[in-house]
């Protein structure tokens, strides 16, 4: 297992690898010239590479292995087959891939339901967060699991529903008291550097990429929209959500990619030595700090006597021991700490 999170990134670059020349393959003018006449063997290998090898290459990249992500993978590969390779290409494993296909959409439809059993508690989830004094992005996640399963597909949903919200419907909303992790640097900057740097390449490089394949290039253009969606809503999550303490526990976030709870109790050591904080952080330490033009360094790590999950956008979470925190008002957060 220690090998296959060595190669981590290796597999991410052999999954965009094989995903960018199956595209060039089959959805640009160059792909036609290499294509043989005969191009069956071809195609064969094509599936094979959507059905097998990019969902292998992705569990390997995710460091997670079972049998409903190898089948639901498998099935999405097809999919994706379905729409990348031209329909002609492809009729002579047609009845295979709908097959797979149909799969994929009995799994869907069982995801489906629980959405809408998601849906059907809305009314009471806005209620209970509305009624609640935690930052929304807690409050909000507590309520999803009071009234809903806690299954993957659940957390997704509310983690797009965050985004949303805060990218369109939060601009009139004041910031709650506490500690900020962004003021300090040039976070807000750097994002909106990263959203105009985005708009530019959407605009410029979209209508080159459309001249070669439409498919490529529709999905680019909704990757930019969605990353600017997400940029937007972030930055409004960071100025909303500062640092909370309440009732001995400790709600930190990092506007919408991650966020954890800490009680107070579960603190074991306060590490604050100058060699500490600019050494190298161990791969059990979790860090809340905002980016910066330049390197930046914790003003403080807690080490915790139990580890805590944090919660990652879309919902997926990982334990740490250690948690790095990078602040607007280090002394402040110090006195929150050693109540």
């Amino acid at each position: 297992m220690k090998t296959i999170s060595k190669g981590k990134y290796l597999w991410l670059f052999l999954l965009m690898a094989v995903l960018f020349f199956n595209t060039l393959l089959y959805q640009t003018s160059v792909g036609a010239l290499i294509l043989p006449a005969n191009a069956q063997d071809v195609v064969l290998g094509s599936l094979i590479d959507f059905m097998i090898m990019l969902p292998l290459f992705f569990m390997l990249y995710k460091g997670k292995f079972s049998l409903k992500s190898a089948l639901l993978l498998c099935a999405s590969g097809c999919l994706l087959a379905r729409l990348i390779i031209p329909a002609e290409l492809l009729a002579p494993y047609s009845s295979f891939v709908w097959g797979v296909i149909l799969i994929e959409g009995i799994f869907i439809s069982l995801e489906l339901l629980l959405i809408v059993t998601f849906i059907k508690y809305m009314p009471k989830i806005i209620k209970e967060v509305k009624q609640s004094s935690l930052p929304t992005v807690f409050s909000y996640s507590n309520a999803v699991d009071h009234y809903t399963k806690k299954y993957q597909i659940i957390r997704i949903v509310c983690s797009e529903c965050l985004m949303f919200y805060y990218a369109f419907a939060s601009w009139k909303k004041t910031p709650r008291e506490g500690i900020t992790l962004y003021k300090n640097s040039s976070y807000i900057a750097f994002q909106i550097m990263l959203i105009h740097a985005i708009l530019i390449e959407t605009i410029a490089i979209h209508w080159l990429i459309h001249q070669y394949s439409i498919v490529l290039s529709m999905i680019l253009f909704i990757s930019n929209v969605y990353a600017v969606i997400f940029f937007i809503g972030d930055i409004q999550a960071m100025k909303l959500n500062p640092i909370y303490y309440q009732n001995g526990t400790l709600y930190l976030s990092l506007g919408l990619v991650k966020r954890v709870v800490i009680p107070i109790e579960n603190i074991k050591t306060l590490m604050e030595e100058k060699s500490v904080l600019q050494g190298k952080l161990s791969k059990d330490t979790v860090e809340f700090m905002t980016r910066d033009l330049e390197k930046v360094y914790p003003d403080i790590i807690l080490e915790l006597k139990e580890p805590v999950h944090v919660t990652y956008f879309m919902g997926f979470k990982k334990a740490y021991k250690k948690v790095a925190i990078r602040s607007d008002s280090p002394l402040q957060l110090k006195e929150w700490l050693t109540l």
